[in-house]
C-alpha cells in the first residue's frame, strides 16, 4: 500500500487502475462514505453527546471525500489540493489522537481520529502518510 506510483497514465498521473493507487482510491472512498454517514446520524440525533468528536467526525469525511476525488481526478492542480488534504489530515489525526490520549474526557464518544485511529486499525494515520507519498511521486 505505501509504493510510490510505478506507472502514470498518459495525463501524466499515477495509475489507479492497478496496484497501490487503487487500494488508497478505495480505502479513501470507504472512509469518507463511512464518516459522512456516521457524523450525520450523530449530528443529527445526538449533537448534545458529543459535539466536538461529531464535527470533528465531518471534518475527517470532507478531508476523506476531498482526498478521494483528487486521486480520481488527477492533473497537477488535484494533486497539489490532494497534497494540501493529506497534510490536513495527518495534522488531524496527530492533534486529535494525541488530545484524546491527554484528555479522554474532551471526547465523551470517540472520532475517527481519536487515539490515532485505532478503532479503525490506525488506517487514519497510514493513509494520509501514503497518500502523500503517493501524491508527492505523482509528481
Amino acid at each position: 500500500m505505501s509504493e510510490a506510483p510505478t506507472t502514470a497514465s498518459p495525463g501524466g498521473r499515477p495509475d489507479l487502475k492497478h496496484g497501490p493507487g487503487r487500494l488508497l482510491v478505495l480505502l479513501y472512498g470507504i472512509f469518507a462514505v463511512g464518516a459522512a454517514s456516521r457524523s450525520l446520524y450523530q449530528l443529527s440525533t445526538r449533537f448534545d453527546d458529543a459535539p466536538v468528536a461529531y464535527v470533528l467526525s465531518a471534518v475527517a469525511a470532507v478531508v476523506y471525500a476531498a482526498i478521494t476525488f483528487c486521486l480520481v481526478r488527477g492533473g497537477e492542480r488535484a494533486r497539489r489540493v490532494g497534497l494540501v488534504c493529506c497534510a490536513v489530515e495527518l495534522v488531524g489525526v496527530l492533534t486529535v489522537g494525541t488530545w484524546s490520549l491527554v484528555d479522554p474526557g474532551a471526547f465523551p464518544d470517540a472520532t475517527v481520529w481519536s487515539d490515532y485511529g485505532i478503532g479503525y486499525v490506525f488506517l487514519p494515520l497510514i493513509l494520509p502518510l501514503t497518500g502523500l507519498r503517493w501524491l508527492r511521486a505523482a509528481a
